[in-house]
């Protein structure tokens, strides 16, 4: 096609192929009456034109059309002319007109379609690439970090010989650091492998309030280190309570871990972050309510996006992913995730999943 176009028309085969086709439709025209419309047929080689020739042959195409179909009013002669002769045609030379446009735009819009069609594709296939780079290097990264921790806790433990008091203290920065590392690589791995094989879930009744409270155990470090203050609430009463689901607790472990984390990191100093726990008839409600700067208006709908992070003021910044992994094990667990503003400051993380019945035989 691209060689037909870049020669002469006149040159090219296909273009003696319209030209026999109008050659036959001519002759059925001249050699009908002229109350015999027959120039509505040049709309066919006018057709097949517009897929191979350029746009200039088909405009002189629809013109030879235009021509020969009045031409027909005096040629052959006639000794009189009729305003229904003449309107046939005019109405003809309308049809081919539009023929020749429409057509025309036909085959813009499917060029148009064929280049998006191809920048998608190209797209596509660089955003494949990119994601199986970032999944290598993340499982490349993944061993030297593990190497690297353990050895900087043999040091810690003086394996090695006895460390001074400031060099236990580099050390266990050092080790956190390491720990960070290591927990933004391992989710990086785990967001690309949901993504391609799906989550897996191994599914068993869980307590969240069990989990609620190991996970806050597990942070106390990281609240204390940033002098924030953790607590656990059941709703309207003191009293501890059973929020039974049917879930993987390997994954809801890690909800409650990334929205605390995120949770103490958006806190100022001294303030409080608390841990919401309610039970409905159909649902089990947690909430994570800290004290921070709050979520701006128009970075809500994006907060669970991955890799967004986020423009505000609020005081910590990561890889934005927690936040999105998180939302991909509520949303795998048939549940809902949402955040909004607490007045007046702060920022409420909240999900909701389906109520498992509590029986004598659960365990606990």
């Amino acid at each position: 096609m691209s060689k037909q176009l870049s020669e002469p028309s006149w040159r090219s085969p296909f273009f003696w192929i319209i030209a026999g086709l109008f050659g036959m439709v001519f002759i059925l025209e001249f050699s009908t009456p002229p109350d015999y419309v027959m120039s509505y047929l040049y709309v066919s080689p006018i057709l097949i034109a517009n897929s191979r020739l350029s746009r200039a042959a088909i405009f002189q195409i629809v013109l030879a059309a235009v021509i020969l179909t009045l031409s027909n009013i005096w040629i052959p002669a006639n000794s009189e002319i009729h305003a229904s002769m003449v309107v046939n045609r005019l109405v003809t030379v309308f049809a081919l007109i539009m023929t020749g446009i429409l057509s025309d735009r036909h085959r813009l819009t499917l060029q148009t379609l064929v280049k998006q069609q191809a920048k998608l594709q190209a797209q596509e296939k660089i955003m494949n690439v990119r994601e199986d780079f970032a999944s290598t290097l993340a499982h490349d990264l993944k061993t030297p970090l593990l190497g690297a921790i353990e050895t900087l806790q043999a040091f810690d433990r003086e394996q090695f010989g006895s460390i001074q008091f400031k060099q236990k203290t580099v050390l266990a920065t050092m080790i956190r650091s390491h720990q960070n590392s290591l927990r933004l690589v391992e989710t990086l791995l785990d967001v690309y492998r949901n993504e391609t094989e799906g989550l897996q879930l191994r599914l068993a009744p869980i307590n969240l309030a069990t989990l609620a409270e190991e996970v806050a155990t597990s942070l106390l470090p990281l609240s204390n280190s940033r002098s924030v203050y953790l607590t656990v609430h059941y709703g309207d009463s003191e009293f501890r309570k059973f929020l039974w689901v049917n879930g993987d607790a390997f994954q809801l472990r890690r909800v409650f871990s990334n929205l605390l984390t995120n949770a103490i990191n958006h806190s100022p100093r001294w303030a409080k972050v608390e841990v919401v726990l309610e039970t409905e008839s159909s649902y089990q409600l947690v909430q994570v309510i800290d004290f921070g700067a709050g979520i701006k208006q128009d970075e809500k709908q994006y907060l669970f996006e991955r890799f967004y992070q986020g423009q505000s003021d609020r005081l910590a910044s990561g890889s934005g992913l927690g936040l999105y992994l998180t939302r991909q094990i509520i949303e795998a667990h048939g549940g809902t995730i949402w955040a909004e503003n607490r007045l007046p400051h702060g920022a409420i993380f909240g999900f909701r999943l389906t109520t498992l019945p509590y029986s004598s035989n659960d365990p606990r």
